[in-house]
């Protein structure tokens, strides 16, 4: 086992400002970043070991503290006040320095109890609490030192300045800097993933609208605002290319899935080039489906950067304006179908191959319900926009009454799902989609808590998935999709069931797996989506950041600090992989790409949150009033459409 030497643990107890300060032993200098990641993992891991001497799991149990706040590099920090509360200082580490010495704070161990308990615990347990510490053994040529670090506080000087999970966002920022993909010498995304290790890098060189989210949001918080921007104006002007497939051109208003820059010849030159946009609306996807979700995200980003920056030029211009009406037509189009919720196929969204969730999936739903609002927040008030604002509203009632109470399930209602009649032929029939009890598979008996519940990953026709689906639970609880009991009652499940959604590493993107014949039938038997790996019952990094989000809304910030802690153990010594396999998340997935950006973006979102929660405003929307009003209206009376013919102006001759 490797052990740490004296003179370090002396340097790490003692608070040495030379060996913390100095970038040569903990941190990269970010203007020369190397271009091969893993050469830059290798020497920032062998640097820090060889001033450190620790193994990654004492690395992330004996952290070295760093008041929340203190930082060296520019951000929204918090800082503790006397008086407990948080304050926060959008400023940089040497404003921020100055001000906590004019302050006269002194940063020991014995005061950790008055720091936020969401710090400490994102440091680790017992980290500022040393009494239940054992003595370590510190190895120096032949010599044993025991070092008691139940005394450390007492040691003058041993204030701690630089804990274990800054060494990590220094990493993190580092490699999400290397992922960073130009435009004309401008900043325009971040490619999926960066591992020079894999020649089959397929379409991960690419950048997609979902995968950039993570990024997105992580630069807005740092800050650094130009590569947002780019991104959403590239991105907009895609939006008009002309996409077909087999002869078949899809809705105006589809956002590409990915996008590419190339280097192409100019024309009438074959000495010159220039750079373009080639992007992919599906028609290069495996399975050749389109990506619902892009247009969705876009709108949430767009607001998210309007409230971070203060630039609200970006969406009053009027091609953006005209880019979220486009999306917005598209997804109001009226079909066949009765429920006010988005009809799909398979492998639309994050879950991008077959897996079942066609039809009406939660995620789909989440991220539409949450682009509503978005959109009706930022569309200019103009005559044109009426009737779009109108039937905005109306699918926004209808669409959050249908979630709350048809995919809605815990103890109580799972009891009134197996006492389901069928055949019911009625305007009042209690079993309105004809389930059928026996769906209730064995599992869920066993599985549901005595307190909480979730949204239910699908409904159909006779139909229900009763599979938890975990990025459409949490973005129905940012959006406000779920009512604020049931956002309550989603982190309580998640809570109770953290052996299974979490585990090794946070968080499963769907809970069970399909096995044995459901597998084989539901998923054609996809060698990629086998038990416990991938899109079926794999466990994503990225999704920490919208666990940190729904927790900092619903004010419990300690479930998504106890993630990231999880998360720290294994992801940079693991080299950020996309992915992980088996029910407890314990192997790196088996075709999961290294250095995955927005496993990258998710931690440092997640981190950046939990340092500053109030940040989290520009991806919330709130439940609205008037919503809640008409909710409750239709509680209260039969929720179904008054029989009979449309009222119309126009008079017709028979």
């Amino acid at each position: 086992m490797t052990v740490w030497t004296s003179d370090a643990m002396l340097h790490a107890l003692c608070g040495n400002p030379h060996f913390f300060s100095n970038p040569s032993s903990i941190r990269s200098d970010t203007t020369s970043l190397s271009k091969n990641p893993i050469q830059l993992w290798k020497k920032r891991k062998i640097r820090h070991i060889r001033s450190l001497k620790f193994s990654p799991t004492q690395e992330t149990r004996v952290g070295l503290y760093q008041p929340p706040g203190i930082s060296g590099s520019s951000s929204c920090n918090v800082l503790p006040s006397q008086s407990g509360s948080l304050i926060s200082c959008c400023q940089n580490s040497e404003s921020v320095g100055a001000t906590a010495a004019d302050e006269s704070r002194t940063w020991y161990v014995d005061s950790a109890k008055k720091i936020d308990p969401v710090s400490s615990l994102v440091n680790g347990p017992n980290l500022l609490e040393f009494h239940d510490a054992q003595p370590l053994k510190l190895e120096t040529d032949s010599r044993i030192v025991n070092v008691d670090l139940s005394t450390a506080s007492m040691l003058p000087g041993c204030g701690f300045h630089k804990n274990s999970g800054a060494i990590f966002e220094d990493e993190a920022w580092d490699l999400l800097k290397e992922s960073m993909v130009y435009y004309c010498g401008s900043p325009i995304g971040t490619i999926a993933a960066n591992d020079p290790t894999n020649p089959n890098v397929l379409n991960y060189d690419q950048v997609f609208i979902r995968d950039f989210i993570p990024s997105g949001v992580a630069f807005l918080l740092k800050g650094e605002f130009e590569i947002v921007r780019n991104f959403i104006l590239h991105t907009l002007q895609l939006q008009s290319w002309e996409k077909t497939m087999d002869c078949h051109s899809p809705g105006q208003g589809l956002m590409p899935a990915s996008f590419k820059v190339r280097t192409v010849p100019l024309d009438g030159d074959e000495s010159a080039t220039e750079e373009v946009l080639d992007p992919d609306f599906g028609e290069a996807a495996i399975g050749r489906v389109a990506p619902v979700d892009s247009g969705l995200w876009w709108i949430i980003l767009l607001r998210a950067y309007g409230k971070c920056s203060g630039d609200l030029t970006v969406q009053e211009r009027i091609d953006v304006q005209t880019g979220i009406k486009m999306i917005l037509r598209l997804c109001l189009a009226d079909g066949f179908d009765m429920f006010p919720t988005l009809l799909v196929t398979d492998g639309s969204c994050m879950i991008d191959r077959r897996m079942g969730i066609h039809g009406h999936p939660l995620e789909i739903q989440a991220l539409f319900y949450s682009a509503l609002l978005c959109a009706r927040e930022m569309l200019a008030p103009e005559d044109g926009s009426a009737d779009l604002l109108r039937a905005l509203n109306n699918r926004l009632v209808a669409l959050s009454f249908h979630i709350r109470e048809y995919y809605w399930i815990d103890l109580k209602k799972l009891n009134e799902i197996y006492r389901y009649k069928t055949e019911e032929y009625s305007y009042d029939a209690v079993n309105k989609f004809n389930i059928y009890p026996d769906q209730i598979s064995p599992w869920l008996v066993e599985w549901m808590p005595d307190k909480g519940g979730y949204l239910i990953g699908n409904l159909q026709p006779a139909h229900m998935d009763f599979r938890f689906f975990s990025l459409g639970n949490l973005w129905s609880v940012v959006s406000g999709l779920a009512t604020n009991d049931q956002s309550h009652a989603i982190l309580d499940l998640i809570e109770a069931k953290w052996s299974d959604l979490v585990a090794d590493m946070p968080f499963k993107i769907c809970y069970p797996a399909l096995e044995g014949r459901e597998w084989q039938i539901i998923t054609g038997s996809d060698p990629k989506n086998t038990p416990w790996s991938y899109h079926n019952g794999g466990s994503w990094p990225t999704l920490l950041w919208q666990l940190t989000v729904a927790c900092i809304k619903m004010n419990r910030p300690e479930i998504a600090a106890r993630g990231v802690q999880v998360a720290e153990k294994c992801l940079s010594r693991d080299k950020w992989p996309e992915y992980y396999d088996t029910k407890r998340a314990r192997f790196i997935g088996k075709q999961a790409q290294l250095f995955q950006t927005w496993s990258i973006a998710g931690y440092l979102v997640a981190k950046l949150l939990l340092g500053n929660p109030s940040a989290s405003k520009m991806l919330i929307t709130d439940e609205d009033s008037e919503l809640v009003n008409t909710f409750s209206c239709m509680i209260s009376s039969t929720p179904r459409r008054k029989r009979g013919p449309k009222s119309s102006k126009q008079t017709y001759i028979v």
